[in-house]
């Protein structure tokens, strides 16, 4: 079973969009797939259209050592399914304070579960649940709208699970960036795409996310773009973005965090000239299995 947490200490980068449509381009790529809603807000839980669970229906079950994970109820969708918040994990958070409360998912994993992909959505902040994601998970996606505010918040992000990799989790692999939103009409989003790619080099994939009609309008239905524009540029995006990722889960072999070298952030609000980069990303193929 492979777990993966998607996480950005900055709210607003698109990272319920992409664990929604990660999870459906995994589900459609055949891996039976469970999204665990790590985030007290719930933005997950309520973008699907998930009516608020019971308590014995939801993600605090992980911290439930009397339950069995396999036996919670879970929410089934199209291509995935989806273990809910609940509006009872702020309360919950408040009680969770010793240092071995950062290790309750990961025991929960191990009590077998019949998913081959578990992906996580957290918190746009590092509270005890984010660190159960982080702990219980191999692999680590960071979503950066290629802007200012997103940026600082991802390279904090990224030091958060260096962190964690060197205190808490050893198989936990060096995070990999991802960028969404992107409008190859700005030219600022050209400038912080370098700026990261300069920085953390192949930890940033090729995969890019950019705007899409398609995909705000699922988040207004409360779906994914698979079912009502499978032909949209924002699933040939997604689709290709899990593809790129899936490839480095095969490949199987641990990647150390690098050495991040001394390049300097742009400054806040400088507009560049533009680079060797397009203005427009150029669209990907679509993939066979649409």
């Amino acid at each position: 079973m492979t777990t993966l947490a998607i996480c950005n200490h900055k709210g607003g980068t698109g990272k319920t969009t992409t664990v929604v449509h990660t999870a459906a381009a995994l589900g459609l790529s055949g891996y039976r797939t469970l999204v665990i809603d790590l985030d007290p807000q719930g933005f997950l839980t309520r973008y699907l259209g998930i009516a608020e669970p019971p308590i014995e229906a939801s993600s605090l079950m992980l911290f439930d050592h009397q339950v069995k994970l396999r036996d919670v109820p879970v929410q089934r969708l199209k291509h995935f399914d989806v273990l809910p918040a609940s509006a009872s994990m702020t309360k919950v958070l408040r009680k969770l304070t010793r240092p071995t409360d950062v290790f309750w998912a990961k025991e929960a994993l191990q009590t077998g579960l019949d998913y081959e992909f578990v992906v996580f959505d957290t918190a746009a902040a590092v509270t005890a649940y984010s660190l159960n994601a982080l702990v219980a998970s191999r692999f680590a996606l960071i979503p950066v709208t290629p802007e200012y505010q997103p940026v600082y918040g991802a390279e904090q992000t990224y030091q958060t699970i260096r962190q964690v990799r060197e205190k808490l989790n050893p198989d936990l692999q060096a995070p990999f960036f991802l960028f969404t939103q992107v409008d190859g009409r700005k030219r600022s989003h050209h400038q912080y795409r370098r700026y990261l790619r300069a920085r953390y080099g192949d930890l940033v994939m090729r995969s890019i996310i950019r705007t899409s009609t398609a995909l705000s309008q699922a988040y207004d239905d409360g779906t994914t773009a698979f079912e009502h524009a499978p032909t949209s540029r924002g699933v040939r995006d997604y689709a290709n973005a899990t593809d790129e990722l899936l490839r480095h889960v095969r490949a199987g072999t641990p990647r150390p965090v690098p050495e991040i070298n001394g390049v300097e952030p742009p400054a806040y609000g400088e507009e560049p000239a533009y680079g060797e980069e397009q203005s427009r990303p150029v669209a990907p193929e679509r993939p066979a299995w649409l």
